[in-house]
């Protein structure tokens, strides 16, 4: 997300599905090294920006910030942040209303009920540790608006040569304290998986997008024990996108 026009390409993917509103607050999911989120976020009018990470991650390079700066003052992206002068990290937070929160699902539970407009995340999803990822979603239905949205792009596939050699792994093995730290750890959950713990958690799910292998990408001889029984479509799809909206629990 070094990049400033792909990070704010994909910025504008998601926020532009919140439409018109009033100092909406957003929050982003796995933000990485790069915090350009705030601002982004300060440039399309936001009241404050949450970024929660499982660790502290940030850049805290001004020269990456400035240049965001500059490329927001470029007319063709209609945006204007006004003159900032910016000497660190923590400046550039204050000044956009942004904290940046380090502690994953516990930095969640801080956040207040019925808070936030907007919850995103790109490529994040699929890292979410597996037993955490039921509790992530009921927090993050508990912070949502109830008029809020959540968008998210995801990725299936394993993150060692972009197909699906991750389950060729026990689950012993694979959510073991030393894999689970690794840099290339998913929680190997499929879409059907995802789906259900997106409606148990509260939401209404809509398919945006969807990628797919000609072929499964693995001989299923190579998979390890449940996954040999998962099903065609589960194991083809590579990327998909989904738009939650909240309903009552």
């Amino acid at each position: 997300m070094d990049n400033v026009e792909y990070a704010y390409n994909v910025f504008r993917k998601h926020f532009c599905k919140l439409g018109d509103r009033e100092s909406p607050v957003i929050l982003e999911l796995g933000p990485g090294d790069s915090h350009f989120t705030a601002l982004f976020s300060m440039a399309h009018g936001c009241g404050c920006t949450y970024m929660v990470d499982v660790g502290d991650f940030a850049s805290r390079k001004i020269d990456d910030y400035i240049q965001v700066q500059t490329y927001l003052a470029n007319e063709k992206q209609n945006v204007k942040l006004s003159d900032l002068q910016i000497t660190s990290f923590d400046e550039m937070l204050n000044y956009c209303n942004a904290e940046y929160f380090t502690d994953g699902l516990a930095s969640l539970k801080k956040i207040a009920d019925k808070s936030v407009d907007l919850v995103f995340s790109q490529a994040v999803l699929e890292h979410i540790p597996k037993n955490e990822f039921y509790e992530t979603f009921l927090e993050i239905h508990r912070i949502l608006k109830d008029d809020g949205i959540c968008s998210h792009e995801i990725d299936l596939r394993d993150h060692l040569a972009n197909g699906l050699n991750n389950l060729r792994f026990s689950e012993k093995f694979w959510e073991s304290k030393f894999m689970s730290s690794s840099g290339f750890y998913t929680n190997r959950l499929r879409k059907s998986e995802m789906m259900e713990y997106f409606k148990k958690s509260g939401f209404n799910v809509t398919i945006m997008n969807e990628t797919r292998w000609d072929k499964i990408p693995i001989d299923r001889s190579k998979l390890y024990g449940q996954f040999k029984n998962y099903s065609d479509d589960d194991l083809i799809i590579s990327t998909f996108s989904v738009l939650l909206l909240p309903i009552a629990l």
